[in-house]
């Protein structure tokens, strides 16, 4: 699972933020990050060769999703698998999408469902959800207006609490059932408010991290968020800042710096970058003028003896490497842009990188339970068979249903993906 403040548009996170922080109060100060056992990884990607798809993963599985007038939408913008459903956001329709894992439809979440005071004038909006537990139950929550509003997995309301009474952003609790990690967070001292990226909030304590002024998001331009990654679902996890190419892990012992990666030069951001006053609102001026630069790192996630990893730039040249995997143990260099379809896939590709823009964008959607989630369009699939040829005549049941019945404006397709470890 991964969380970003930037999966909201940009011109609504300062707003979410300020939000968020009328609700959230902490306590004690800043704690040291733990840099006793950091590893250097110098890692230049355009150095990354390709792969079959059977050399980098054990098992692939495509999902069709179904397409009915109601369940229609463009692309998964964040994913998560919750009791053996697919739960899907689309920004595009604003709209969470409740789908079986073998794709089947099971109910849709819109503006228009969610319940408004008879004063509330203002129009319903949302730009996002969270899965919680009500009475042990898992309910999907939805903020909008003054209020978290409940919806069973089928899309159906539930009820709505006072936003005061909860958290904006989704927090992990850890396997150890005394941890909890809270992105953004905020301690608040008499009429002062400091502000943290992220908390680890223990039993017996809480630790907060790398604190903040809130009028940066005024003064100045960011073009990406802090972003979590929970690849083990028990006790760590993954956090990588803002404009840095350090990679964290969260235990309950608190923040520690895991790996620091080293690029080449032309892909890396000047040492000054965040002290040189000269580059504040000029940002994406720089950012225009040195394409390679990479501004932030995405989708990290350990799995056995591989680092997986993405880099964002303001190049959208395919020929540009900016996912790859990396080999802790040979150093080893594998681009997950040139992974090449084989029997394991069907003769299908894995990601839509080679043509389109959807891995690109996002990556993988999600991690969990050993499996990677990513998506492409029914346009791209379609594109995809057609170049196929002859050279696989044989599909699983869900796929040969899906080509019989379904054209290019059909919804996504969910590329389930278990990565080797070793």
């Amino acid at each position: 699972m991964k969380l970003s403040i930037n999966s909201v548009p940009v011109q609504r996170k300062f707003a979410l933020l300020c939000a968020y922080a009328l609700l959230s109060l902490g306590a004690l100060g800043q704690a040291k990050i733990d840099s006793s056992n950091v590893t250097t990884l110098r890692i230049d990607p355009q150095t990354a060769h390709g792969a079959k798809v059977s050399e980098v993963f054990d098992d692939v599985k495509f999902i069709p999703l179904e397409t009915t007038k109601e369940s229609l939408f463009g692309r998964i913008n964040s994913l998560k698998v919750v009791k053996n459903q697919f739960v899907i956001f689309d920004y595009d329709t604003r709209a969470v999408l409740i789908f079986s894992r073998e794709g089947k439809f099971k109910g849709k979440i819109d503006a228009s469902k969610i319940p408004k005071d008879d004063a509330d004038k203002s129009k319903n909006e949302f730009y996002g959800y969270k899965i919680v537990d009500d009475n042990k139950d898992s309910v999907i929550s939805i903020f909008a207006g003054k209020y978290h509003h409940y919806f069973d997995l089928t899309g159906k309301f539930i009820k709505k609490i006072p936003r005061k009474d909860l958290q904006l952003f989704e927090q992990f609790q850890f396997a150890d059932k005394e941890t909890t990690v809270r992105p953004f967070f905020v301690k608040k001292t008499g009429k002062d408010s400091t502000y943290y990226e992220l908390a680890v909030l223990r039993k017996k304590d809480t630790l907060t991290y790398l604190p903040f002024s809130m009028d940066r998001y005024q003064k100045d331009d960011f073009w990406d968020g802090a972003k979590f990654y929970d690849y083990d679902g028990k006790n760590e996890m993954f956090f990588v800042n803002l404009y840095d190419y350090n990679i964290h892990k969260i235990t309950p012992s608190g923040l520690a710096l895991t790996y620091r990666i080293i690029f080449p030069a032309n892909n890396s951001l000047p040492k000054d970058w965040m002290t040189n006053p000269s580059y504040v609102k000029k940002r994406s001026e720089y950012f225009q003028r040195n394409q390679k630069v990479f501004y932030s790192l995405n989708n990290t996630y350990p799995v056995g003896d591989f680092l997986f990893m993405q880099m964002r730039s303001y190049s959208w040249d395919k020929e540009t490497k900016k996912a790859i995997i990396y080999n802790l143990k040979t150093t080893e260099v594998t681009s997950l842009q040139d992974i090449e379809p084989d029997s394991a896939s069907y003769f299908l590709p894995v990601t839509d990188a080679g043509s389109y823009h959807d891995f690109l964008s996002n990556g993988f959607l999600l991690y969990k339970d050993d499996y990677f989630y990513t998506s492409y369009s029914s346009l791209a699939m379609f594109a995809f068979k057609s170049q196929m040829g002859d050279r696989n005549k044989k599909f699983p049941p869900l796929l040969e249903d899906y080509f019989k019945t379904q054209d290019r404006k059909s919804n996504p397709v969910i590329i389930q993906l278990k990565p080797k470890k070793h």
